[in-house]
């Protein structure tokens, strides 16, 4: 077993070199780069500010709100709404190592006003008696083998929310083709009378854990853009406003959606679609 004892001057790299060679993000720029670390810039998000912008139209924006996120991973996004001005951020990651890494980011960037919670984000939101201002989801759906049921729960106790996700769509196979066969056949789905379409999607024999970023289940559901969209309005969020983007993975939603001002929390008003 490798010594756990670090014999350096304490700095921030040595607790971020814990996790070397596992992570997914880049931390921002006052941090210097260090061995290991990761490349996308979700601790300089554009989805995060055009989120809070679009949500400042509807409703409120982040700052002064409560807010949950489910699915931090690297606390990046949790690092961007508190600059923002969150009041609180309670973020449920179920993923041990990204967990870990939450609260390592945490310390090195002094994020204030963020509770990182270590379990299932379904089972923590089934049970919730909490009132959000802002629900967010962002990578998140597509993990799950019930996606819709989260935009339901949201819909009981958040003012407003944010989702980002890659959505099923043709394209994705233009892009990737080598993707075709990890999909099964279309499931017709019905959840509290919402009627769509779920598409499997299996991640195959995971062995190594240390980058796999999926959810805990062998396969997970993924829908189309105008099904989400959809069921955000079906659940209760009349204020819709919402962007389709091209991607690596064919296409991606951006969605922020916020219920009438009249509209009571644990009440939806379900429309058909």
């Amino acid at each position: 077993m490798k010594s756990p004892f670090v014999d350096e001057k304490p700095t921030p790299i040595n607790a971020l070199q814990l996790f070397s060679g596992e992570w997914a993000c880049r931390l921002p720029p006052e941090i210097p780069d260090f061995p290991g670390a990761g490349s996308v810039r979700a601790f300089e998000d554009d989805r995060i500010t055009w989120a809070n912008e679009k949500l400042s139209g509807l409703k409120r924006g982040f700052n002064g709100s409560k807010v949950l996120e489910l699915g931090p991973l690297e606390a990046a996004h949790t690092y961007m709404i508190s600059r923002l001005g969150a009041q609180e951020i309670i973020a449920v990651e179920n993923n041990a190592r990204a967990y870990l890494k939450c609260l390592v980011v945490k310390e090195v960037l002094d994020i204030q006003r963020a509770h990182f919670l270590l379990g299932d984000a379904l089972a923590y939101i089934r049970s919730n008696a909490q009132r959000f201002d802002i629900g967010i989801a962002s990578a998140f759906l597509n993990h799950l083998l019930n996606p819709v049921e989260i935009i339901d729960c949201f819909a009981h106790f958040c003012d407003s929310i944010f989702l980002w996700n890659v959505v099923y769509h043709p394209s994705l196979f233009e892009k990737q083709p080598e993707l075709r066969p990890s999909f099964g056949p279309p499931l017709a789905a019905n959840w509290n009378g919402y009627k769509h379409t779920l598409y499997p999607h299996h991640y195959g024999n995971v062995t190594d854990y240390a980058k796999f970023w999926g959810g805990s289940q062998g396969s997970a559901c993924w829908m189309e853009a105008e099904e989400i969209v959809h069921a955000a309005r079906y659940f209760g969020f009349t204020q819709i406003e919402y962007k389709i983007d091209d991607h690596q993975f064919g296409k991606v939603l951006s969605l922020v959606a916020a219920k009438a001002e009249n509209s009571r929390i644990g009440v939806s008003s379900k429309e058909s679609v």
